[in-house]
């Protein structure tokens, strides 16, 4: 297409009175796409055109020595055509091609690439079949245009260089780029093996260990990915969720038994001396028989406070919940039998259904009473988006000892007036299940408590 656009500038050029006239420009030429463009037929010999113009002779004559010398360094096929189509220049004599599609379009003014097949192809290096252009040969026509007049036609053919040829030529740096493509990938094989690969398999043996009941989940490689890293941490933390909730349900294990001994001890000490003394005066028998039925309502006692402690571990936060504590803490006080003294100012709604709010202010209000205590003050704030309530009553406190165990299943300090010690428990699942809390604080001479309830919305 370059060719052709320089050689026919020169044949415009010496075209007589060529010298000072305008040369129209035809365009570069056309894209050509091996997969997309269609693909010709051999173009079909010339046929037999005689009588040309003396003219155009002379003026092709002119030109043919520059044809001759850039086909010569091109090795490209250069023929001129006249604006009939008849060849001119570089072509047997008398014949033409005016039905040629190609040399149509030029004889028109417009120029045109063609891709047609080359019967006369033989293959001079091996593979050269992995090219689909290697039996291929490139036809350009391009009208020579002189004063908005087409004067001439060059007609060009090319074969494309072989991809074996240009695959040979660049083989360094083809094998330059395999090599580095290589060690690329072997680069990288090892920063995955490094940062992903190995750290997966760790944590997959830690876990093993930690579901075989043994080993922990290791710190993270400081050479794993960030997302490896973020696994590690969760796996850990649940590693650690799971044996804290081992360690709870072993303790709560043991302490059930021992809850449950006491009691089944003392019916079967009872049950077995009423068996070996059937001549047991009246008097001994029913002091037996008031201690087994005492003995079987504490187990009943356990066994109902037990699946409370269950409901209250397994509880959902309600969505959408909503309670007006205000109205709550009134009616707290009215039913108790204790002075409470309640905050003036009103307070927001909470996020927490109304009987889980009734269900700690009476379990709090009644372990106050059953200590001894004679009133109970109540003060509330806003913090963070939640009220906290402090209930603190005039009673006489907890021991220092006992402080750090109030929240324990089955630790209570009236276990032989029937205490369970498990309320504290049962609120304290309860009112974190809503995403709340409460805690033991030391403030002045009796028990205060903080309990802390999310604000709705």
């Amino acid at each position: 297409m370059a060719q052709g656009a320089a050689l026919a500038a020169v044949a415009a050029r010496d075209w007589p009175g060529g010298q000072g006239a305008g040369i129209v420009r035809s365009g570069y030429g056309s894209s050509l796409d091996l997969r997309l463009s269609r693909i010709l037929p051999e173009r079909p010999a010339a046929v037999a055109m005689p009588g040309a113009d003396p003219r155009t002779l002379g003026w092709a004559g002119q030109v043919a020595p520059v044809l001759a010398m850039t086909a010569a360094a091109t090795l490209a096929s250069i023929q001129l055509l006249d604006p009939d189509g008849r060849i001119v220049a570089r072509g047997p004599a008398g014949m033409g091609y005016p039905s040629l599609p190609e040399v149509q379009a030029a004889r028109r003014g417009r120029a045109v690439t063609t891709l047609r097949r080359n019967a006369a192809y033989r293959p001079d290096y091996p593979f050269e079949w992995l090219s689909r252009a290697s039996n291929l040969r490139i036809h350009h026509a391009r009208p020579v245009i002189v004063d908005g007049r087409v004067v001439g036609v060059l007609l060009l053919a090319r074969s494309p260089r072989s991809l074996f040829v240009g695959l040979h030529e660049d083989r360094g740096k083809i094998a330059f780029g395999i090599v580095a493509i290589f060690a690329t990938l072997v680069g990288l094989s090892g920063l995955l093996s490094r940062g992903i690969v190995r750290p997966v398999e760790a944590l997959r043996d830690a876990t093993r260990a930690v579901a075989g009941g043994g080993g922990s989940v290791p710190a993270p490689p400081t050479t794993a990915a960030v997302e490896i890293q973020a696994l590690y941490r969760d796996f850990g933390a649940m590693a650690e969720a799971i044996a804290l909730r081992s360690r709870y349900l072993r303790d709560f294990a043991h302490a059930v038994s021992h809850e449950f001994k006491t009691p089944l001890a003392g019916i079967r000490g009872a049950v077995e001396l009423l068996q070996d003394h059937g001549d047991m005066g009246e008097g001994d028998r029913a002091r037996f028989l008031s201690n087994i039925a005492a003995d079987a309502d504490r187990l009943n006692l356990l066994v109902s406070r037990l699946l409370e402690l269950a409901r209250a571990d397994m509880a959902t936060r309600e969505a959408g919940a909503t309670t007006d504590l205000t109205d709550v803490l009134r009616c707290a006080a009215d039913a108790s039998v204790l002075a409470v003294a309640l905050p003036m100012e009103a307070l927001p709604a909470v996020a927490v259904p109304r009987g889980v709010v009734e269900t700690a202010l009476s379990t709090l209000i009644d372990n106050s009473r059953q200590a001894g205590a004679g009133r109970i003050d109540v003060t509330a704030a806003v913090e963070g988006g939640a009220v906290v309530l402090t209930l603190a009553d005039d009673g006489p406190g907890i021991a220092v000892g006992d402080r750090a165990r109030v929240f324990e299943p089955f630790f209570t300090t009236r276990r032989a007036d029937g205490g369970t010690g498990l309320g504290l428990s049962i609120l304290r699942s309860l009112v974190e299940a809503h995403r709340g809390g409460i805690a033991l604080v030391v403030a002045g001479r009796g028990a205060a408590f903080r309990l802390t309830l999310p604000i709705a919305g």
